[in-house]
């Protein structure tokens, strides 16, 4: 019986070092040897998925520099592997704290802002008032785009976090009750799991697409 819901999140498992933190990048180790030798169906589909995100962020990407795609499609790669490890039972789901999402959106954020107001200073204050915005209004317009680009590494680390921690305790709320069941209602919550899992996977994938646009529409916007 957990003394605590939500202690299933907790990534410390000693006072010295939390090895729920080694589940980063542990399962690099995983991966077949041939994986990384011959093209392999599964390495001509991640090629094929990696040739896609580069076709698209490039699209998104007006003026930037050559191969920054890459980082971006690195980005998503690492919060994919993420959010499909902490699907198995037991293994800590990194992505699903603050520490982790902050460590990857607030440094990006902040190197565009840093970028953009010393190299395109003209085009971030035009970018504060929208077009076709009346006089009246541009003052409440400067606040509101101010603190719009404030609280955005806020906004892609919460969305991140909380659509991990949401699936993940619903699974748990709902595996909690098995024991209590009968055989017709537990067959009922196996399928409800199932169904469940293939929801989590499918977001597992969209949250990681939608925090590598987003940090590629963000750094659109200072060129």
């Amino acid at each position: 019986m957990m003394t605590n819901l939500f202690s299933i999140f907790d990534p410390m498992s000693s006072h010295w070092f939390s090895l729920n933190w080694m589940s980063t990048l542990i399962g690099l180790l995983m991966i077949p040897n041939m994986f990384w030798l011959i093209p392999t169906r599964y390495n001509i589909f991640w090629n094929n998925i990696l040739i896609y995100l580069h076709k698209e962020f490039k699209v998104l990407i007006n003026n930037s520099f050559p191969g920054t795609t890459f980082m971006f499609i690195s980005l998503f790669t690492l919060i994919l592997f993420n959010n499909f490890m902490g699907l198995f039972p037991y293994i800590f789901t990194s992505t699903s704290h603050m520490v982790m999402t902050l460590v990857l959106a607030l440094p990006l954020w902040l190197s565009f802002m840093i970028y953009g107001w010393i190299n395109n200073t003209h085009h971030m204050f035009c970018h504060l008032v929208p077009q076709g915005t009346p006089n009246i209004l541009m003052p409440f317009m400067v606040c509101i785009e101010t603190i719009s680009n404030i609280i955005r590494p806020g906004t892609l680390a919460i969305r991140l976090s909380a659509n991990m921690i949401a699936g993940h305790l619903l699974l748990t709320l709902l595996g909690n009750n098995g024991p209590m069941m009968n055989n017709f209602l537990l067959m009922i919550l196996i399928s409800s799991q199932i169904a469940l899992l293939t929801l989590e996977i499918a977001v597992s994938m969209i949250q990681s697409y939608v925090f590598a646009v987003l940090s590629t529409l963000y750094s659109s916007e200072i060129n």
